[in-house]
C-alpha cells in the first residue's frame, strides 16, 4: 500500500481532489440551471405572445366590429327619421327603433371592451354625447310629431350638421380602433419573431450545452478510464511488466493505484510460483530419470541375479549328491537352507520383475474376453482349487481393452490369494462379481476366508507387506501390490471391502472402453453362475 499511497500524493499535486461524482454532480447542475433559465425564457415567451395575441383577438378586433355595427345602427336611425319626415308613414319608424336598440348594444360592448383605455373611452363619450344631441334635437322631435313633415322640412338642416358630426366622432373612433388593432398586430408579428430568435437560440444553447458536456466528460472521464483499461488489458494479456498509470479525477487515479498495486503483489507471486514451477519440473525429470534408472537396474539386476542363484542351488545340490555318505544331518539341513534361500531369492528376483514390468513395457490394448481369460486363469490354478476343493464362480464378465497378460496375472493373484487364505472349517468359496458403473465395471473378488483386519485393508497393498510368517503362508508379499499397480495402469481403484465379513472381498474398477455387455460363454452349462468344482 506504500506504492499505492505513494501514487496518490503525487498525483493529488497536479489534479484538483474532485471525485467523478464531484465532477458529474457539478456538471449536473450547471446543466440544470442552465435548462431552468432557458425554460423560464421560453415561458416569459409564450406568456408575452399569448397576451399580445389575446388582444388582438379579445379586444382590438371585437372594439372595430362593434363600433361599425355603432355606425350602421346609427345610419339606420338617420334613415328611418328621414323618410318618416319625408312621408309621415309610422313604418319608416321600424329601422329608428330597431337601430336605437342595436345602438345601446353596441355601446355596452364597447364599454366592455374598452375597460381603463382613456383613449377609447373618450372616443365613446364623444360618440354617445353627438348621437344624443341629434336624438334629442331631430330624431325624437320628429318621431313623435303628429305632423312629421314640417318638423322635419324645420329642422333639415341642423340635422344634416348634427348627423355629420356624429359621423366624423365615429370616424375618429373607428381610426383609433384600427390604429389599436394595427399596433396589436405589429406587436404580435414582432412576437412571434423574437419566440422564434428565442427557441432558435435556445436550441443552439442546448447544443452547446450537450457537446460541452460530452466534451467534459471525454475529456474529464473517459478518457483517463480508457487509459486505464488499455494498461489494463495490457496487464490482462500478459504483460506483468506493463505498469498501471492513473490520472484524472482522484478516484480514478485511487483505483488505478490499487490495480497497480495488485498487479506488483501479482507479478511478484507469479515470479516466485515460475521459479517453483521451474524448480518442480526439473525435480520432476530428474525423478522421471532416476525412476526410469531404477527400472533398469532392478530389470538388469533381476535378470543377472538368475545365473548366480541357479548355481548356488546347483552346486549344493551336487554337493550334496557326491558327498553324500561324507555328510551328517547338519551339514544336509545346512545344504537345505541354503538351496531353500536360493530358491526363495529366485522367486522374490521373478516376483520383482513381473512387478516392474507393470507399465514399463509398451504393450498395445486389445479386446480381451474376461469369461475366457477367467477360465485361462482358473485352468492355471486347478491343482490348487481341486486340492482345496475350492466353488470357483463368476457373473456373467464383459469384453475389455487391456493388456491380456497383465489382466491375466491380476485375476490370478486375486483368485490365488482367495483359495491360499482359505479357511480350514468351511469349503473355499470364491465368486467374481460384476457390474458397470459411470464409465467403467466395477470387478469383486469375493471368498469365505481368513479374511483381513481392517487396519491392514490399505497396508495389504504395500510391496514387500505380509500379515503371516512364511511358516504360516509361502509368498514375498508382493501379489497384491502387483494388482493394484495393473488396476492403476488400466486406469482403475482397487480397494478392500472392510465391511465384508466372512472372508475377503476384494473391489477393483476398469475403464469401460468398448461398451461391451456381459455375455455367457459359448461353452457354459446352464444358468449362470458358471462354477468350476473339483
Amino acid at each position: 500500500m506504500e506504492t499505492s499511497g505513494k501514487s496518490r500524493g503525487t498525483a493529488s499535486r497536479f489534479v484538483p481532489e474532485w471525485t467523478t461524482r464531484r465532477w458529474l454532480l457539478t456538471g449536473t447542475s450547471l446543466a440544470l440551471v442552465v435548462l431552468l433559465g432557458l425554460s423560464l425564457c421560453g415561458a416569459w415567451v409564450f406568456a408575452r405572445s399569448t397576451a399580445i395575441n389575446n388582444r388582438l383577438v379579445d379586444r382590438s378586433s371585437p372594439a372595430l366590429i362593434a363600433s361599425v355595427q355603432l355606425e350602421s345602427a346609427l345610419i339606420n336611425q338617420e334613415t328611418g327619421i328621414r323618410g318618416y319626415g319625408i312621408t309621415g308613414r309610422s313604418e319608416f319608424l321600424d329601422p329608428y327603433r330597431e337601430g336605437t336598440a342595436r345602438q345601446r348594444a353596441a355601446v355596452r360592448q364597447l364599454r366592455l371592451l374598452g375597460g381603463g383605455d382613456p383613449v377609447a373611452a373618450r372616443d365613446l363619450a364623444a360618440v354617445d354625447d353627438r348621437a344624443q344631441r341629434w336624438r334629442t334635437l331631430i330624431a325624437d322631435p320628429v318621431a313623435t310629431s303628429a305632423d312629421p313633415v314640417p318638423v322635419a322640412r324645420q329642422r333639415a338642416e341642423e340635422g344634416r350638421e348634427l348627423f355629420d358630426s356624429l359621423r366624423k366622432a365615429v370616424s375618429a373612433q373607428q381610426e383609433h380602433l384600427r390604429a389599436e388593432r394595427n399596433k396589436a398586430r405589429a406587436d404580435l408579428q414582432g412576437a412571434r419573431a423574437f419566440r422564434n430568435g428565442t427557441f432558435s437560440a435556445m436550441a443552439l444553447v442546448i447544443l452547446a450545452l450537450a457537446g460541452l458536456v460530452f466534451v467534459g466528460l471525454r475529456r474529464g472521464v473517459t478518457a483517463h478510464l480508457d487509459r486505464l483499461s488499455l494498461d489494463v488489458r495490457k496487464v490482462a494479456a500478459g504483460d506483468f511488466a506493463h505498469p498501471v498509470s492513473g490520472s484524472g479525477p482522484v478516484d480514478l487515479r485511487m483505483l488505478a493505484a490499487d490495480v497497480e498495486f495488485m498487479r506488483t503483489r501479482l507479478a511478484a507471486e507469479l515470479s516466485v510460483s515460475e521459479s517453483a514451477q521451474a524448480a518442480l519440473t526439473a525435480q520432476t525429470e530428474e525423478l522421471r530419470r532416476s525412476n526410469s534408472e531404477l527400472e533398469q537396474f532392478a530389470y538388469v539386476a533381476s535378470h543377472d541375479l538368475q545365473e548366480p542363484l541357479r548355481k548356488v542351488a546347483s552346486f549344493c545340490q551336487l554337493l550334496e549328491r557326491r558327498y553324500a555318505e561324507k555328510l551328517d544331518d547338519r551339514a544336509r539341513q545346512y545344504i537345505a537352507f541354503a538351496v531353500d534361500g536360493a530358491n526363495r531369492m529366485q522367486g522374490l528376483i521373478n516376483d520383482l520383475l513381473s512387478f516392474s514390468r507393470v507399465g514399463r513395457l509398451l504393450t498395445d490394448y486389445v479386446d480381451v474376453d474376461m469369461n475366457e481369460l477367467f477360465d485361462r486363469t482358473v485352468d492355471s490354478l486347478g491343482m490348487a482349487v481341486e486340492e482345496s476343493g475350492a466353488v470357483v464362480t463368476h457373473d456373467p464378465l464383459p469384453v475389455l481393452r487391456g493388456e491380456r497378460t497383465q489382466l491375466g496375472m491380476l485375476l490370478q493373484n486375486l483368485i490365488g490369494n482367495a483359495v491360499k487364505f482359505r479357511s480350514p472349517d468351511r469349503t473355499p468359496l470364491i465368486h467374481l462379481g460384476v457390474r458397470q458403473v459411470a464409465g467403467a465395471w466395477e470387478f469383486a473378488v469375493t471368498d469365505n476366508g481368513i479374511g483381513i483386519a481392517p487396519e491392514f485393508a490399505d497396508r495389504v497393498f504395500v510391496i514387500f507387506q505380509r500379515l503371516h510368517t512364511r511358516e504360516q503362508y509361502a509368498g514375498n508379499g508382493i501379489g497384491l501390490a502387483l494388482c493394484r499397480k495393473i488396476v492403476e495402469h488400466h486406469g482403475g481403484t482397487v480397494t478392500v471391502d472392510p465391511a465384508h465379513s466372512p472372508g475377503t472381498r476384494v473391489v477393483f474398477t476398469l475403464t469401460d472402453t468398448t461398451g461391451a455387455a456381459p455375455h455367457v460363454p459359448a461353452q457354459g452349462q446352464g444358468a449362470l453362475p458358471r462354477a468350476r468344482r473339483p
